[in-house]
C-alpha cells in the first residue's frame, strides 16, 4: 500500500505572526474567533513584539511594571493589529526614507589649475593612475595633482518609492532569541520557524529517533532569492565595493539551500536525505512534491518541509520596482484617487483580483512536519492534514521568462482530478476551494482567473470559492505556498476562510464563470471543506498546485486502512501528544519556549562509526543503518 503523506506538525513566522497553533491564521481572522483563542493570539504577538512580557509569574509592560493580562492586551490591540501584516515599510531592517547610491560624476581640470586634493597615504590607489603628480602634504597625508581630469563617484541617498512590505511583527528580532553570529535574516528565520514547527509536534524528537532510523529522515529546505542581506550574498558582493572586506562567513551562508543545512547541523542532528528545490514563487511546493515522494515510495517515513525568505533588502526592492512588478506609492494614491486620500494606504498595497498595479514583497518562514501515516498512528501524532499530491510543469516555449504560460493549466488539472479522486467530483464541486496564488498584479488578476474560471468549468462546478492571502502578507516568494497551507490548516480548526480584504471589488478584466471570489470571510464549518487546492505561479515557469486534504477526512482513511484498535490507540496517545503541544504554545506565548539551536553539539566524526558490509551503527541512534542488499536491475544482470 503506497503510504499517505500525514501533515503533523508546523510552525514558523511571518507578518501574521508565530505560526504554530494557528496563531498565524487566528491574526488574519481575530475579530470572529472564540474569545479566549483571540486572546492567546494576542499574547503570542504582544510578546513577540515585546509589548508585553512574563516573569516570575508576573505580566509585566514595558516599563517593567505588573499588568492584568487581559486589560493588558484589550488595549495593546491596536498596536498589535498595526505592527502586523502588510503596512508601511519600518526602519529596522533599513531606512527606506534614506537608500544609499553613487552617481558617476568627472572632475576636469581647467588650463590653468590642476585637479588637486590631499589624501591619507593608506587611501591611495594601489596603482597610481597614468598622469598623477604626488608630494608629501601633512604628516600620513599626500598632495595629489591631476592636470586632465578624474572620474569619481559621488555618494548620495534617495527615497524609496515602495513603502509597504510584509513585515514581521515590529519589535520583533529573531537575532536576539539565539546566539546568532551574523547568521543572514532567512537563517535567523530558519531556526525560529523550524524550531516552532518541531516543538508543535507535541513529541520529543528523541522519541521519533527511537522509532525512525536515521536515514529515513529527509529535510527539503531553501529559499529562492538566497540570503541576499549584507551577512550573506548580499555583502559578498557589496563589501569591496564599499571599501569593507569580505567575510569568512557571507558565501557560505549564501547558499540558497542553507535553511536546510541549519536545521540538519544546528536544530535536528539530521544525518538523512537533505536538499532543496530552487523554483522562484514555487519553491515550498517543489519541496513539498520532493518529500512526499519519499514517503510514497516508503525510503523515507519523516519529512520536514520548509522554505525562508527575507527579501526586504534595499536592492531586491529595487530590482522587482525597476522590473514594474511592485506596487509603489504613486500608484497606490492613483488607485484610490475617487478617496482623495493625502498618504498612500499601505494596509491595502495587495489586491488580488481587484484594480491592482503590482506586488507587495514580504518575508517569511514556514515548515512543516510530515510522515507516513502508519508512523502517525503509532506516535500518536497531531493529524492537521495530509498531501494528496503536488503537480509540476514547465510552460514550454516563452517570449517573456516572466510571463505567464500554459504549465499552470496542467497542474491545476491534475490537482482538481486527484482531489476528485479522493472526494468524488461531487466534493470537488462543493466540498473544495482553492487558494490562488493571486500576487495583486494586473496581468496574474486575468491569466490566474482565466485558469480557474476554464478549469472549475470543465469540472462541473459552479461557484468554487477562490481566496488569496496575499493580500495580509504580502508575496514572501519561495515561502508564498508555505503561507497558503499553513493558513489553510487553520480554516479546518475555526471553519472561517480568510476573505480578500485588500480587494473592493472584482476587476472588470478578471473571469468569474463558475468562480466566487471570497472578498470577505467566509463562514464553511470546521468539517465544511474536504480539501484545498494551492496554487503557485514562478518567474521562469515554475508552476506548482498541491491537493491537500482535510484532517478530518485524513483520520477516515486511516481509520479505514488501519482498522479500530489501531485507531483507538492513536486516540488514546494523542492525549498525551496534545497536552505536550498545549504546553509548548503555552510557553511561547509567555516569550518562554525558548529555541532549539545546537552549536558544537554531540558533533560526529568517522571514527565514531562502526561500519560493516551490511549496516552502519551511529552513536546515539537506536536503529543502524542498513546498506543495499540488492539491487533493483536483477532482471538486467548476466545469470
Amino acid at each position: 500500500m503506497t503510504a499517505l503523506p500525514v501533515i503533523i506538525g508546523f510552525g514558523g513566522i511571518n507578518p501574521a505572526g508565530r505560526s504554530s497553533a494557528h496563531h498565524g491564521y487566528r491574526r488574519l481572522v481575530i475579530d470572529r474567533l472564540p474569545a479566549a483563542d483571540a486572546m492567546q493570539t494576542r499574547a503570542s504577538l504582544a510578546t513577540l513584539m515585546g509589548l508585553i512580557k512574563y516573569e516570575n509569574g508576573y505580566w509585566l509592560n514595558t516599563a517593567g511594571e505588573s499588568v492584568d493580562l487581559h486589560t493588558a492586551l484589550m488595549q495593546l490591540d491596536p498596536l498589535l493589529k498595526a505592527g502586523t501584516l502588510i503596512r508601511k515599510l519600518e526602519n529596522n531592517l533599513f531606512d527606506p526614507e534614506r537608500l544609499l547610491y553613487h552617481k558617476r560624476a568627472t572632475l576636469q581640470a581647467s588650463d590653468d589649475q590642476p585637479v588637486s586634493f590631499t589624501i591619507k597615504r593608506q587611501h591611495l590607489p594601489d596603482h597610481i593612475p597614468l598622469g598623477w603628480l604626488i608630494s608629501e602634504a601633512e604628516p600620513g597625508h599626500l598632495h595629489v595633482e591631476i592636470p586632465t581630469s578624474m572620474d569619481i563617484l559621488t555618494e548620495n541617498w534617495r527615497k524609496s518609492p515602495v513603502n509597504s512590505a510584509g513585515q514581521l511583527p515590529s519589535g520583533f528580532d529573531p537575532k536576539a532569541l539565539y546566539a546568532s553570529r551574523n547568521h543572514p535574516r532567512g537563517l535567523q528565520l530558519t531556526v525560529f520557524g523550524a524550531s516552532d514547527a518541531l516543538q508543535s509536534l507535541g513529541i520529543p524528537w528523541e522519541t521519533v529517533l527511537n522509532t525512525v532510523p536515521a536515514d529515513q529522515i529527509s529535510v527539503y529546505a531553501g529559499s529562492s532569492m538566497s540570503q541576499m542581506d549584507y551577512d550573506g550574498n548580499g555583502g559578498l558582493l557589496q563589501a569591496r565595493l564599499l571599501g569593507k572586506k569580505v567575510s569568512s562567513k557571507q558565501l557560505a551562508l549564501g547558499f540558497a539551500e542553507m535553511p536546510a543545512d541549519f536545521i540538519n547541523a544546528y536544530v535536528l542532528g539530521n544525518l538523512g536525505t537533505t536538499g532543496t528545490n530552487a523554483a522562484a514563487c514555487a519553491t515550498f511546493l517543489y519541496n513539498l512534491r520532493q518529500g512526499i515522494r519519499d514517503i510514497r515510495s516508503g525510503t523515507h517515513r519523516l519529512v520536514i518541509v520548509g522554505t525562508s525568505e527575507a527579501p526586504l533588502t534595499p536592492e531586491i526592492m529595487d530590482g522587482y520596482t525597476t522590473m514594474g512588478a511592485l506596487v509603489d506609492d504613486a500608484a497606490l494614491l492613483a488607485l484610490d484617487k475617487d478617496k482623495h486620500l493625502t498618504k498612500p494606504d499601505h494596509r491595502r498595497a495587495c489586491r488580488p483580483f481587484g484594480v491592482n498595479a503590482g506586488f507587495t514583497l514580504g518575508e517569511s518562514a514556514q515548515f512543516v512536519v510530515l510522515c507516513d501515516d502508519k508512523l502517525a498512528l503509532e506516535l500518536g501524532a497531531n493529524i492537521y492534514g495530509s498531501v494528496n499530491d503536488v503537480f509540476v510543469n514547465a510552460d514550454g516555449y516563452k517570449k517573456s521568462i516572466s510571463s505567464p504560460g500554459a504549465g499552470n493549466y496542467i497542474t491545476m488539472a491534475k490537482a482538481m482530478a486527484a482531489t476528485a479522486a479522493v472526494i468524488g467530483h461531487q466534493g470537488l464541486q462543493t466540498r473544495s476551494y482553492v487558494q490562488a496564488h493571486g500576487t495583486g498584479t494586473p496581468q496574474n488578476r486575468v491569466t490566474e482567473s482565466h485558469i480557474f474560471s476554464t478549469l472549475a468549468g470543465t469540472f462541473g462546478i459552479e461557484r468554487w470559492p477562490v481566496a488569496a492571502i496575499k493580500t495580509y502578507l504580502g508575496h514572501s516568494l519561495a515561502s508564498a505556498s508555505a503561507d497558503q497551507l499553513v493558513n489553510s490548516l487553520g480554516v479546518w480548526r475555526y471553519g472561517i476562510i480568510p476573505g480578500i480584504s485588500g480587494t473592493e471589488s472584482i476587476a472588470d478584466d478578471v473571469h468569474q464563470n463558475n468562480l466566487e471570489f471570497l472578498l470577505q470571510h467566509r463562514e464553511v464549518g470546521a468539517t465544511g471543506m474536504d480539501a484545498v487546492i494551492l496554487n503557485a505561479k514562478g518567474f521562469g515557469g515554475n508552476n506548482a498546485s498541491a491537493s491537500i486534504l482535510a484532517p478530518h477526512l485524513t483520520e477516515k482513511m486511516l481509520k479505514r486502512r488501519h482498522g479500530d484498535d489501531a485507531f483507538k490507540n492513536w486516540q488514546h496517545k494523542q492525549e498525551q501528544v496534545k497536552q505536550n503541544a498545549r504546553d509548548y504554545d503555552e510557553q511561547a506565548q509567555r516569550g518562554l519556549a525558548g529555541l532549539i539551536y545546537r552549536f558544537d553539539h554531540n558533533v560526529l566524526d568517522g571514527a565514531t562509526l562502526a561500519v560493516t558490509t551490511d549496516s552502519i551503527s551511529i552513536p546515539g541512534m537506536a536503529h543502524t543503518v542498513k546498506l543495499p542488499a540488492d539491487t533493483p536491475y536483477a532482471d538486467m544482470l548476466s545469470d
